[in-house]
């Protein structure tokens, strides 16, 4: 799935590419991923909208219209928000179809229908998914070390399931998650409330190290994701310990494993995370 540096790659794209332009035409190919409001609502208030701004909240995207309204996207396992020129023929996997002024199309690609789409004004974001319940962005300047510290000495279990939890901290999944807990030096079992102090500051860093640098280098393409353009990224070259099983660790030596911890495979190094 998609995590935080995914979709802030596809936002920072969407935003140089169609920021400012008008959404002439809306084609719905598959409705069961419209959540709200109904197709017919959909199409006449997004038909003739011009695109403000792009934002990321989370895991979503935001597409904020001129009308007060935001067109919210969860990619979920395999979506994807790529601009095409018009006269590329549609995917079997393309589910919404925006027409744009300049001939160009904005197209909702979801090989597995998994994905979500909503039209929200900002008083209903509770009708988004979780939008209105996510926690702390870890990329914010007002996400600090005491807050992160706050949010893992209130809690009993282990850090890694901790980490996934959207209503605690925004955008993390289990690529990051996994690589931050390598890079602290913590084992993904342990149980948040045992971290110290000088291992809550430790992790807090990672997060961010690993978050920016996959927004550095494009996110992390392991089958489906590019970004707005069409393009796969290159964090996937980068990784340390995510889908590493069996190699070795590229700081001792010892062989990267793989446990399913809360129903999530998580991959670490029993060396050196303890």
């Amino acid at each position: 799935m998609p995590e935080l540096p995914e979709v802030e790659t596809v936002v920072r794209g969407l935003k140089e590419l169609i920021k400012g332009v008008k959404i002439n035409k809306v084609i719905i190919r598959e409705t069961k991923l419209l959540v709200y409001p109904d197709p017919d609502t959909f199409i006449d208030l997004v038909e003739g909208s011009r695109v403000i701004d792009v934002l990321r909240r989370g895991k979503y995207i935001l597409i904020k219209l001129d009308n007060n309204r935001f067109l919210v996207f969860h990619l979920k396992m395999t979506g994807q928000l790529v601009v095409y020129e018009r006269n590329n023929k549609y995917d079997k996997h393309t589910h919404f179809v925006f027409e744009l002024e300049d001939g160009r199309d904005l197209r909702f690609n979801n090989m597995r229908k998994f994905g979500r789409v909503y039209l929200v004004t900002k008083g209903e974001f509770d009708k988004a998914g979780s939008l209105a319940d996510l926690g702390p962005e870890p990329l914010s300047d007002e996400f600090t070390v005491d807050e992160f510290a706050d949010i893992i000495k209130r809690r009993k279990g282990n850090i890694k399931g901790l980490l996934l939890n959207q209503k605690f901290i925004a955008g993390l999944g289990n690529i990051y998650a996994d690589e931050a807990l390598f890079e602290a030096g913590i084992s993904p079992e342990r149980k948040a409330d045992s971290l110290d102090d000088s291992e809550i500051e430790r992790l807090y860093h990672a997060i961010r190290k690993v978050l920016k640098m996959g927004i550095k280098y494009g996110g992390t393409s392991m089958k489906d994701y590019v970004n707005a353009r069409g393009r796969i990224g290159e964090f996937q070259n980068k990784l340390k310990v995510y889908r590493k099983t069996g190699e070795e660790c590229v700081n001792c030596g010892h062989e990267i494993q793989k446990k399913v911890i809360r129903g999530r495979s998580s991959h670490y190094c029993p060396g050196c995370q303890k």
